[in-house]
């Protein structure tokens, strides 16, 4: 979860209640309680993976939700015994951001209420019998419905969660999520069958923990994965500093285009991998800045046609500066086009219409609001509202009406980032909004007895400088 918003705090409090009813009938039921326990505890020991030395300290968030647990519970366990087994581990695990304690009691209710649904299936379903028995294939079946129920209950709940407490659009909210969990916790449904098999069987609980053991081995190796691409992204936010050095005046820009081109893919409705593409896509749009003159760069008066054409070369030295990087893959060409214009006239291709990339075309958008509204060496920013005028006015010609449509939106509902801080500090932005923009500039003015600033040159080519409001 990100920032709560106050409906959050209802929607937590109605899971964490119907997590509570799902469990009250447990005191009614012959309940295993050392089995219960014995899972409870695997499972809380299973969440300080991501603490331990082996593992390290950048471990990913998340890492130690070993769903084997959990699901060997909803086979091993009448429903109301199952949802317990997760309580402990969730309550006591790490957790980022605050409120803290909110966030422990929304997973362990999220949890709660995901392996009920499992277990409730799955006993529906005959399956205690048959892994009882154990009688193949037919034990699968039950098992795969119940895995199914466990996807569908973790859905629906993220999906509330991110809508109400994040204020993530609902027709996006849920996008996605089924598909991307089944696979993964399919995989843990067979682990966690195995363990429900050997737990009763004459081999008995010792040798079904045994099962955990390559489950542990395949978290490492993913932990590996996360410190490589941590090591690409501390790469690339040095590049971004470097060109944020260079040109003084456009320092924290790129942080902002990677922010606005975020918004712009969520807004579209694009899958979470593209958006985080988009996402270095912004942020890296300048970085072939680093091969163009300082001089250049910090030039208060006009371009000669000299310089201007030494200038478009960037998006080139870019393209060529991150070839080497693997995971970058649809945002290189981001970083080679985001210059080109729908009519053709941009640079450096002279692509048109649907034959820009369309990570480029969103990247255009987040680029150009950000040069204009932002203060640079040759001129003062421009109000979001005038900006937003000057993407709609050239809208069909220059920009893709799509993505500024999208941009509009967007904005509408989450506000802009206003600073430079770099991405891994505390992850939140101060935002702007139009109209506190626009309240801004009218107290500025009548406070210095001045009107604000005239509107500038169109965004397509200011007199002199270049593209899309400086180069920018």
């Amino acid at each position: 979860m990100g920032p709560v918003r106050p409906w959050g705090y209802v929607y937590v409090g109605c899971a964490a209640l119907a997590a509570l009813f799902c469990v009250a009938p447990v005191p009614e039921l012959p309940v295993p309680w050392w089995a219960v326990t014995l899972l409870a505890l695997l499972y809380a020991g299973c969440e300080q993976v991501p603490r331990c030395s082996l593992v390290g300290r950048h471990a990913p968030d998340g890492m130690g939700t070993f769903f084997p647990v959990l699901l060997a519970a909803a086979f091993l366990l009448p429903p109301p015994a199952a949802a317990l087994v997760p309580l402990p581990g969730a309550l006591l695990a790490r957790v980022d951001g605050r409120p803290a304690w909110l966030r422990r009691t929304w997973r362990a209710a999220q949890l709660a209420l995901a392996v009920w649904a499992a277990s409730r299936v799955h006993w529906s379903l005959g399956g205690h019998d048959a892994v009882v028995g154990p009688r193949f294939p037919y034990a699968l079946l039950p098992a795969g419905a119940a895995v199914v129920a466990f996807c569908l209950a973790l859905t629906v709940l993220d999906g509330g969660i991110l809508a109400l407490a994040e204020g993530v659009p609902a027709r996006t909210a849920w996008r996605g999520l089924f598909l991307r969990s089944l696979a993964p916790v399919a995989v843990h449904g067979l682990a966690g069958l195995m363990m429900a098999v050997l737990w009763r069987s004459t081999y008995g609980p010792l040798a079904a923990m045994l099962v955990l053991l390559p489950m542990y081995v395949s978290c490492w190796v993913f932990a590996q994965y996360h410190r490589e691409r941590a090591a690409h992204q501390a790469t690339i936010r040095a590049l971004v500093q470097a060109v944020d050095i260079k040109d003084g005046y456009t320092r924290g820009h790129s942080e902002r285009v990677g922010q606005a081109s975020m918004m712009i893919a969520r807004e579209l409705g694009m899958d979470d991998e593209r958006v985080e593409v988009l996402r270095f896509a912004g942020i890296l749009h300048d970085v072939g800045k680093l091969g163009v003159p300082t001089r250049l760069l910090r030039k208060d008066g006009p371009l000669t046609p000299e310089e201007r054409r030494i200038i478009e070369l960037h998006p080139e030295y870019g393209h060529e500066m991150v070839r080497g990087i693997g995971f970058l893959d649809e945002a290189r060409s981001a970083i080679l086009h985001h210059h080109e214009r729908l009519d053709g006239s941009g640079y450096p291709y002279g692509l048109t219409g649907d034959r820009i990339p369309e990570c480029a075309r969103v990247v255009a958008v987040a680029d150009a609001f950000d040069a204009m509204t932002s203060t640079r060496s040759y001129r003062r920013a421009r109000p979001v509202a005038a900006a937003l005028t000057e993407l709609q006015r050239c809208a069909g010609s220059q920009f893709d009406p799509a993505m500024v449509r999208a941009f509009v939106r967007a904005l509408a509902r989450w506000g802009y980032p206003r600073s430079s801080e770099a991405e891994g500090g505390e992850g939140r932005h101060p935002v702007v909004t139009a109209d506190e923009e626009r309240r801004g500039e009218d107290r500025e003015a009548r406070t210095r007895g001045k009107v604000p600033p005239p509107a500038l040159p169109v965004v397509g080519r200011p007199a002199g400088r270049g593209p899309d409001g400086g180069g920018a």
